[in-house]
């Protein structure tokens, strides 16, 4: 018999509902993109505001903090680009000019210095290093490329350059109003002690995060330059400021920037790659067991098995800055499903507690 039925009326309308936001993030995603940039902006900058707003007379406002941090940060970044930039911008010419006849010269191998236990063995390795050179090369062009068009994207969009820092300004200014509002809000769903922590665990993580990542990126570029130029490696501030960028991307970054440094070195000529192979893999053990560690605690720590299929998973979705997005992402839900893994037992338990058998065990007055 045909009816209304009114429970898959609202089970379609919540359906239809949840299909139409979800339509509507995919639309504004670029949007949410520069957003979720303000955001870690504002993490990178608030430990400056904070410690500012301390140690300043309470006249000093908090908006008068944010804003001489950020006037201050804003010269430091135009002094620093200022001062390595021409340099990396003459090496990544030169580089640019030498590099397409290097790997198309089928003799370049030749031109490489081996150990003299390797070199022997070079007529073998020669095709094989070729012909995964040349599948390398065709592979890495392409993420290069998305990975330059996502930052040509945004550093060549003024607009994107101004609003980022006027939104990470007003996300610092108001995020103790947005925090308390927004707790207010969920509060009245009988989940407000569970919201809490949730919103502290992520203002914990997210601010560790990215706070990390700047600092293992700044380490990078700076102990990179410092040693591959007293080495003598060719293009060596290019080599790490390239590094330093790719630090921003888990896993695959810093690997990246590894291949690439043997590989330019190895083409240009450079006689000690067994050297500069050794330092690149102490470099790599300190940053993943001493200085990584240390800085990401146990907040943002994911499985690596779990980490690898957010890579994969992220880079499907959003390519360049799905890989970027997706540990945080990771450890976001991570902390987010224990803390309702722990609400669930929390309410189960007095539920038990007042079961059958349990009133049954406990001792009876006489």
């Amino acid at each position: 018999m045909l009816g209304f039925d009114k429970r898959a009326a609202k089970v379609t309308w919540t359906v239809a509902l949840v299909a139409v936001a979800l339509f509507a993030v995919y639309s504004i995603r670029k949007t949410l993109f520069i957003l979720l940039l303000s955001v870690f902006f504002s993490y990178m900058v608030y430990p400056a505001v904070k410690r500012l707003s301390m140690y300043t007379p309470r006249r000093f406002s908090h908006s008068a903090a944010t804003a001489t941090v950020f006037a201050a940060i804003i010269l430091l970044v135009a002094g620093f680009v200022a001062l390595i930039g021409p340099p990396i911008a003459d090496q990544a010419s030169a580089l640019g000019d030498v590099l397409p006849g290097l790997v198309k010269d089928p003799n370049v191998l030749n031109r490489i210095p081996l150990p003299d236990w390797l070199a022997p063995f070079r007529a073998r390795v020669a095709p094989f290093i070729q012909e995964h050179l040349a599948a390398g090369t065709s592979v890495a062009v392409p993420i290069a490329k998305q990975i330059g068009q996502v930052a040509i994207g945004i550093a060549s969009n003024s607009i994107f350059l101004i609003v980022i820092p006027i939104l990470a300004f007003l996300l610092i200014k108001d995020a103790t109003v947005i925090r308390d509002k927004f707790l207010g809000w969920v509060r009245g769903g009988g989940h407000g002690a569970m919201w809490t922590r949730i919103v502290d665990g992520l203002d914990v993580l997210l601010g560790r995060y990215i706070r990390s990542l700047l600092i293992l990126s700044g380490a990078t570029l700076t102990i990179y330059s410092i040693a591959f130029s007293i080495a003598g490696v060719p293009y060596a501030l290019l080599l790490a400021a390239l590094a330093g960028i790719l630090e921003f991307i888990p896993v695959i970054g810093p690997l990246g920037a590894a291949v690439v440094c043997l590989v330019v070195s190895g083409l240009a000529g450079y006689d000690h790659l067994l050297l500069l192979l050794g330092f690149l893999i102490v470099y790599r053990l300190f940053q993943d067991y001493v200085l990584n560690p240390y800085l990401m605690s146990d907040g943002v720590e994911v499985p690596p098995l779990l980490v690898l299929f957010g890579l994969l998973a992220g880079e499907e979705i959003g390519g360049v800055v799905g890989i970027f997005l997706s540990v945080p992402a990771l450890a976001a839900a991570k902390i987010i499903a224990s803390e309702i893994a722990a609400e669930t037992r929390a309410r189960r338990r007095p539920a038990a507690d007042m079961s059958p058998t349990s009133i049954a065990d406990e001792p009876r007055s006489p």
